[in-house]
């Protein structure tokens, strides 16, 4: 079992990097939690990878750098979806 997690754990970190995923997005990718997902990533690979474990702590880092223009793109995309159903039932 346990090197089952610490192969996934390598796993999500190698995705993460290759493909600059969120955590949300790697979690989603390999059906576990975010949490556990954020957890692997952070306190787990520091044990089995150091140097892989610098590039995720950076992706990390730039990623919560920019999640407020991530959030606003969301909300704005939310809008208007809304305004076009709302054109759409009164037109």
């Amino acid at each position: 079992m346990r090197q089952d997690v610490e192969e996934r754990c390598l796993a999500m970190a190698e995705h993460m990097v290759r493909t600059g995923d969120t955590v949300r997005e790697t979690a989603r990718a390999f059906q576990v939690s975010k949490s556990l997902a954020h957890r692997e990533l952070t306190v787990r690979l520091r044990g089995l990878n150091p140097g892989l474990h610098r590039q995720i702590r950076a992706l990390l880092l730039y990623h919560k750098a920019v999640r407020h223009l991530r959030g606003g793109e969301a909300t704005r995309r939310r809008f208007l979806h809304e305004k076009a159903v709302s054109v759409e039932n009164n037109g």
